[in-house]
């Protein structure tokens, strides 16, 4: 779209809008379709992420209970189980789905209410709209 763009996270609609927090926007009638496709397509994305993450855990399922370990270990552990996640995951090393067995889809805990209108980023909603604009452009997916 001929704007440079740094990296965002994906957020719900309760995280501020940021211009690193990329977050859909709030469902109601109001919506036009490009921004339904928008959020259809952050949805898609979300649901990835959480495939990735329920797989990373399933091999290593020491990140299932990592209550045994110091707090000053934990993010070189969790470290450490990313990088060899995704060297198997590049080197199509077989991921067993007996793996999957007790490890569910939890939920993290989020905030319940949205968060206040002041904290969001005036400058974000041209970040979302340009990637609104880009969604449109890619087609159908």
């Amino acid at each position: 779209m001929g704007k440079a763009q740094k990296y965002v996270l994906l957020g719900d609609v309760t995280y501020p809008l940021q211009d690193w927090i990329l977050k859909p926007y709030q469902e109601d009638e109001t919506l036009t379709q490009q921004q339904l496709q928008f959020n259809y397509r952050l949805k898609r994305a979300h649901s990835v992420i959480e495939n990735a993450f329920l797989r990373l855990k399933a091999r290593w399922q020491i990140l299932l209970k990592c209550d045994d370990c110091s707090l000053e270990l934990l993010p070189t552990l969790v470290l450490a189980c990313c990088i060899l996640h995704n060297i198997c995951e590049a080197h199509d090393n077989p991921f067993n789905e007996e793996w999957l067995e007790g490890t569910e889809l939890t939920e993290l805990p989020k905030p319940c209410q949205p968060a206040p209108a002041a904290m969001e980023d005036g400058q974000a909603e041209q970040v979302r709209k340009l990637m609104c604009q880009y969604f449109e452009s890619c087609g159908e997916g």
